[in-house]
């Protein structure tokens, strides 16, 4: 009977252990309540300083684009034996949009104070599925710069493209016009982003407060962490702690002065 009894004491405190070690997400949840005004500050604090970094340290960006199709007015459908050939060769003037003499030669046209490789990031040459335009998209500090490289280069593009083909130029579906409207930052987004992440580190300081602190404070805690009852409990009053500590002090100076 002695081993049995062993072993059940062992797995007891086994549990006991269990269960001092997992987190109670009920406490928890009361901990985080209990300063949620900490919360709304952090939500608060977060999202103005986003909302001001996106605003004034971030340079917008606009966005202009052109649209071309890659086969010429003088194209008739009864010409497109095969219409993979099509989506083929709109993948090759895809490539050819991106390359150094089409991407110099508007630099030069246009007198721009910049190089290939920092012209050709701000580029995009993109080709929609299942069809054969591609659609050309300039972004740029200057909104009317933007529009003027978008469309200088989907003239250059075409004029390439007739060359290489030996036919008509391709036909224009749409030029790129200036842009109202800023493509990047986005102030909502990055403020929405700001508020949730001054939100959670606020959170994640609470939590980490709440799991470092292994201080007993109520008769709860004592059952709880000690499987002890409390037998009587001792208000503490700040008044009388302040009384005494102003006693402490007035005795002191009385000694010093001695």
């Amino acid at each position: 009977m002695e081993p049995n009894t062993v072993t059940g004491q062992q797995n007891k405190n086994r549990a006991n252990d269990y269960d001092d070690q997992t987190i109670d997400l009920v406490e928890l949840a009361r901990v985080i309540w209990g300063h949620i005004w900490y919360v709304v500050i952090g939500f608060v604090i977060g999202a103005a300083l986003l909302f001001s970094v996106t605003k004034f340290l971030i340079t917008p960006l606009y966005k202009a684009e052109s649209i071309i199709y890659v086969f010429s007015k003088t194209t008739s459908i009864t010409q497109l034996a095969d219409i993979n050939l099509g989506s083929t060769l709109t993948e090759d003037f895809k490539i050819i949009g991106g390359t150094r003499d089409v991407v110099e030669s508007v630099i030069n046209e246009l007198h721009l104070d910049t190089t290939y490789e920092e012209l050709s990031k701000r580029i995009s040459i993109v080709n929609p599925s299942n069809s054969h335009l591609l659609r050309i998209s300039v972004t740029d500090e200057d909104p009317i710069r933007s529009a003027n490289i978008s469309n200088v280069l989907s003239e250059h593009l075409r004029e390439r493209i007739a060359d290489i083909m030996s036919t008509d130029k391709p036909s224009v579906v749409q030029r790129a016009v200036v842009p109202v409207k800023k493509s990047s930052p986005n102030t909502t987004r990055n403020t929405e982003i700001g508020a949730l992440a001054g939100a959670l580190l606020v959170v994640a300081w609470v939590v980490i407060r709440y799991m470092l602190d292994d201080t007993i404070k109520t008769d709860e805690d004592v059952t709880k962490y000690l499987q002890l009852d409390t037998l009587a409990a001792f208000p503490y009053i700040k008044a009388q702690d302040e009384s005494s500590k102003d006693k402490k002090t007035k005795a002191n100076v009385r000694r010093g002065r001695r």
